[in-house]
């Protein structure tokens, strides 16, 4: 409706409701005890004929949003007010179908759209299925610090705010890594946090400034152990809430059947990408085919200008869960250097329907290393990166105590929520996302 047609609704209901306070009726009282629902109702009476209906003496109390009232007929219900609605809700055969409104004003999007509803019913049996998962596996759920002296765990630029008490800056996490590897430190072997994170990054279809992320570490185990451990976590999943491991998704069918796809980086740069291998080995042309497809290479190494490559030519065509292992060093400060050639390391990622799903790796755990690589981000932020790693002394100083050999992994809560409702967008599947101030 109209600006003007909502303010006259508007005026004509608080009319109403000032009516209603007139003849002494409380708009918003808070006595009633709901002791059935609907459902009780149908199974108590559905079976009933009509004598045994005429008989019934059990009273029944339900409470619901009314969106009508019909009070001719044989039956009808004595209705009480328990809170008095002022604005009106979306044309009935409608619904509230601008996507920026549904946003916006989520609560109404629950009330009229029940497929939305759903959605966010699933998300919380996704997590809740997550968390039993790991619990069976000896997984112990954890907490750590939202507000943190140093963001760490990610390459990401952070939320930055103050602490009055103690007069100094503070950041929202990127991520709980660093925090959770003190655990293992510590000497708790299994542990995992679902997690909200903060980066203050771009808006896209997968991208929101706040997100949830499981992530979980395991001493004494390699990237190579959690390939299997992920593939059997997530069919769990989707057994559990989407019924099978046929997935629609966009149109197409997501087969979650294991064993998954397993490629090295650089066999699927040539496998998907129509890079030739010997491309792979001259920075030089790769720094040519990066510009020709508008990638900014300033600044930036082999390790890095074969990663953008990759991002571009080759994530979007892995619609089948696909792991790509062995990734470059210099994109993956807190990962264990690979025995075999040290320019790549013990890495993975988890891709389906063309969106990163998980990154998993072997844990650094030399603190000579991790200090040195440390140093080569802090280089690099002085650059010009912005999302490059700050020094961590302290973890550093926590590695020295320690850390067993272990791998870790982080799942994107969000997108692995988008898979199993077949939703384009992250923010299909946040409650409140965040928008741009509104318009008048």
């Amino acid at each position: 409706m109209s600006k003007d047609e909502l303010s006259q609704v508007l005026t004509q209901r608080r009319q109403k409701a000032q009516a209603l306070l007139d003849e002494g009726v409380s708009l918003y009282p808070n006595n009633l005890r709901v002791e059935d629902h609907l459902a009780d109702i149908r199974n108590h009476c559905g079976g009933l004929d009509a004598e045994a209906l005429a008989r019934e003496t059990r009273v029944f109390t339900v409470a619901g949003r009314i969106v009508a009232m019909r009070s001719f007929g044989q039956a009808a219900f004595d209705v009480r007010l328990i809170t008095k609605s002022l604005r009106p809700l979306p044309e009935k055969f409608h619904g509230l179908r601008d996507v920026e409104s549904r946003y916006r004003q989520r609560y109404v999007d629950l009330i009229v759209n029940e497929g939305v509803r759903g959605v966010f019913i699933k998300r919380t049996r996704i997590i809740q299925k997550l968390r039993e998962f790991l619990a069976a596996q000896g997984f112990l759920e954890v907490e750590t610090p939202m507000m943190q002296p140093i963001p760490g765990g990610a390459t990401a630029r952070p939320f930055k705010t103050h602490h009055n008490a103690l007069d100094m800056d503070l950041f929202l996490r990127v991520a709980p890594e660093l925090y959770l590897k003190r655990l293992l430190v510590g000497g708790f072997e299994r542990v995992f946090e679902i997690n909200r994170n903060f980066r203050n990054e771009g808006i896209s279809v997968q991208h929101n400034p706040e997100f949830t992320m499981l992530e979980f570490y395991q001493a004494y185990a390699t990237y190579e152990d959690l390939l299997p451990f992920t593939e059997e976590m997530l069919c769990s999943v989707a057994h559990e809430v989407a019924g099978g491991l046929q997935i629609p998704c966009q149109g197409k069918t997501i087969d979650l059947s294991p064993p998954w796809r397993r490629y090295r980086l650089t066999e699927a740069m040539v496998t998907f990408g129509g890079v030739a291998a010997e491309e792979l080995c001259d920075v030089e042309r790769l720094r040519i085919r990066a510009r020709g497809l508008g990638i900014d290479t300033a600044g930036q190494g082999p390790g890095k200008i074969l990663t953008r490559l990759f991002e571009t030519l080759v994530e979007p065509k892995l619609d089948q869960p696909t792991f790509i292992t062995h990734y470059p060093l210099e994109v993956s400060p807190l990962s264990r250097r690979s025995d075999q050639d040290p320019f790549f390391v013990d890495r993975f990622e988890l891709f389906i329907g063309g969106r990163e799903i998980a990154n998993g790796f072997s844990e650094l755990n030399d603190p000579v290393d991790q200090e040195e690589r440390f140093r080569e981000q802090v280089a690099a932020r002085k650059a010009g990166d912005e999302e490059a790693h700050l020094m961590d002394e302290d973890y550093i100083r926590a590695l020295e105590y320690g850390m067993p050999p272990a791998a870790g992994e982080g799942i994107g809560v969000d997108r692995l929520v988008m898979l199993l409702t077949d939703t384009a967008s992250i923010r299909e599947v946040i409650l409140f996302p965040h928008l741009r101030p509104e318009r008048d």
